[in-house]
């Protein structure tokens, strides 16, 4: 053994105790959620005359899902002289046409909606949203992206809690309208559960921050001027906005019960540019906010929290490193005897591994008590999709580290809801397409090497816990190159799930 293979192997320990921390975090945010979940928030007091709401719909080149939205909308039991709807329009495709025909319905039906559409996209949704809340009549701002579908209660169930006037934020818990019509749909859902029921909720009513959604919550105007307004510095404008208005002092709720559904990307390409997006943007806001929040005058459970909230994908470039360190520490690792099972191997792996699964299954025992066991056989393939994504997310990762701008890439949505059969694949919005699947390919074969490699030398242990890797990486690789081929109609990711709701 040379002198570098200590070197390599103290290197995969580091990178491993690193991901078994984050890990850890999973279960912190489970402990939490099981402690406070039943503090659930009250308003302070009903309103006897309701606020003048302002409700923004952001939109860019949406034409398979605006009207759907704006037909929601309509719906909300809401008096409409207390309603403001605002379209506020970016599109350079026939959405325009479609979002000004839906705008006259609305005037025609007695509503007070306009359309405010602008040429330059300076700012994109920040600045559509920053340039729409200057002519917005209400005091409380409620956003929806072009691809939800609000209840007819929300508002009802929302409003009464901005009687408090300290309160600045409220967010709904996101609801999947296609959750069933694909593996992929399921995962996702499976993905956003844990991230939407757990987290949000644990933050929240452990009286950490937690940050909006960018949609599907209604917003204090005052709240938003009073911490600088909408900034386009990052891509997650939603996440700026929200750590630099709860370091002034307002108080945000989550309300885990209200839920407002909305649809999920059917296709991997995009999937991967809305996780790239998130991705970079957080790591952004990282950058810009981190070093606020640690000289704030707030508990320091908070600035931890904070911490691993922000840095959370950094575990991707962790991930990425174990790719390049996990072959060769077989032959690198010294021997410590039965003793390195114990004290190294198996406290690893329960942090890195096991807290994901116990993370997710707690979400879905929650959203569904009577059905939460159905989910299990998706298990496999969230962790093997959570390793096949780590290159599309850890290039995004980088990208924020060193200020490579990028454009905010909108995730192409179809207007699917549960009809498996919708010919989305014709549809003229297509994901940005990268050189990252001929990459994850590269790791698909080299990790399928790696795998068979172990069960021929009778290391059945190993090849089992490995084989997510060479999985997850033709699962994201294969299902954007095959878009790619002529016919368009074969994409893995398209593969329907004929399970029944559950």
């Amino acid at each position: 053994m040379d002198f570098s293979s200590p070197l390599w192997y103290a290197s995969y320990i580091l990178v491993l105790t690193g991901l078994a921390g984050y890990g850890f975090h999973r279960l912190c945010i489970v402990y939490l959620y099981a402690k406070h979940a039943r503090k659930k928030p009250e308003p302070k007091e009903i309103f006897t005359d309701l606020p003048l709401v302002t409700i923004q719909l952001p939109v860019f080149n949406e034409m398979h899902v605006v009207d759907r939205l704006l037909d929601s909308v309509a719906k909300l039991d809401y008096p409409q002289d207390k309603l403001q709807i605002q379209v506020l329009d970016d599109s350079t495709d026939e959405t325009t046409e479609i979002c000004r025909l839906g705008v006259e319905r609305l005037q025609a039906q007695g509503f007070d909606a306009e359309m405010i559409h602008r040429t330059d996209r300076t700012g994109y949704k920040a600045g559509a949203l920053e340039n729409g809340t200057q002519f917005a009549k209400g005091e409380l701002l409620f956003i929806l992206d072009a691809d939800f579908v609000p209840n007819p209660d929300v508002l009802q169930k929302t409003v009464h809690y901005f009687s408090d006037e300290k309160i600045g934020m409220i967010q709904t818990r996101w609801g999947h309208l296609n959750r069933t019509f694909n593996v992929l749909t399921r995962i996702q859902a499976m993905f956003l559960d844990g991230h939407l029921e757990l987290e949000q909720t644990a933050r929240n009513r452990s009286g950490r921050f937690f940050t909006f959604n960018g949609t599907a919550g209604i917003w204090r105007k005052s709240c938003i001027a009073d911490a600088g307004g909408w900034e386009h510095d990052t891509l997650t404008e939603d996440m700026d906005l929200s750590y630099r208005a709860q370091l002034k002092g307002w108080r945000f709720i989550f309300l885990n019960d209200v839920e407002t559904p909305a649809e999920l990307p059917v296709d991997m390409d995009g999937f991967k540019s809305q996780q790239h997006r998130w991705t970079k943007g957080s790591i952004q806001v990282c950058k810009k906010v981190l070093p606020a929040i640690w000289k704030a005058k707030v508990p320091l459970y908070i600035k931890m929290e904070a911490t691993a909230h922000l840095t959370s994908n950094f575990a991707y470039l962790m991930l990425i490193c174990l790719c390049f360190l996990i072959y060769p520490n077989q032959a690198a690792a010294p021997n410590f005897g039965e003793w390195t099972k114990y004290i190294i191997n198996i406290p690893i792996f329960f942090f890195a591994s096991v807290s994901v699964i116990v993370f997710y299954i707690t979400a879905q025992k929650a959203l569904r008590p009577n059905s939460w066991w159905k989910e299990l056989p998706y298990l496999p393939l969230l962790l093997a999709l959570g390793i096949g994504m780590s290159i599309n997310n850890a290039k995004a990762v980088i990208e924020a580290i060193f200020n490579h701008q990028t454009a905010f890439v909108r995730t192409p949505k179809y207007g699917i809801d549960q009809k498996p059969k919708a010919d989305w694949k014709k549809s003229s919005y297509k994901a940005m397409k990268t050189l990252t699947p001929v990459v994850e390919l590269l790791f698909g074969f080299f990790f399928l090497f790696v795998v068979v490699e172990a069960a021929m030398k009778g290391n059945i242990a190993s090849a089992i816990l490995l084989l997510p890797f060479p999985i997850g990486f033709f699962y994201t690789s294969l299902s954007s190159l095959a878009r790619l081929l002529p016919s368009g109609r074969v994409a893995l990711d398209s593969t329907v799930d004929n399970s029944k709701e559950n």
